[in-house]
């Protein structure tokens, strides 16, 4: 299958981890691809290594794009979407993986860091090795495109209700990141 979790409420990232441990836990493998998120370490980078070869992650992005002190030209953002998506199909095509997570995939397709044509292309490439090989693609991050949605298997949104941030509290280690 090919799932989406898009929306502005948290738990898209934290669902796809949940997704890896379990696929870990019966004996397959996975690997995330992290687009937008930089060099900053989280809870699941300094538990990743201890699955040893069932679970990696490949942090690809560069940091949020134009905020937060982001002083990047756009190309190098740019450059680093298109290969983290290049490593993602080739996860895809070597079918060594039962599961493929491209974290804050959305979010760089919307801000045009990966060229939407290439992507539904590829999309579509996963739909026919998926055909061959059981393994699944879950794409991640906030305003999920149409066409992406469309193509997807499974979508489910995740909408924000109430949020500790809205009252000033800042993100807290081991439980946003």
């Amino acid at each position: 299958m090919i799932i989406v979790f898009t929306g502005d409420g948290k738990g898209k990232t934290t669902a796809a981890l949940g997704q890896a441990l379990r696929a870990i836990g019966d004996g397959k493998r996975a690997v995330m691809y992290q687009f937008i998120k930089g060099p900053w370490i989280s809870g699941e980078d300094k538990i990743a290594p201890a699955f040893g070869e069932w679970f990696k992650i490949v942090k690809g992005g560069k940091g949020f794009v134009g905020i937060m002190g982001d002083t990047l030209p756009i190309e190098e953002h740019k450059e680093a979407a298109e290969e983290t998506w290049k490593g993602v199909m080739d996860s895809a095509r070597s079918l060594r993986y039962y599961l493929i997570i491209a974290d804050e995939f959305n979010v760089a397709l919307k801000l045009g860091l990966i060229p939407k044509e290439q992507v539904l292309k590829d999309l579509a490439e996963v739909k026919e090795l998926q055909k061959s090989k059981k393994f699944h693609l879950i794409l991640t991050g906030r305003d999920a495109d149409p066409d992406v949605i469309e193509t997807a298997d499974l979508v489910t949104e995740m909408r924000e209700i109430k949020h500790p941030y809205k009252e000033g509290k800042i993100a807290e280690n081991g439980l946003e990141f």
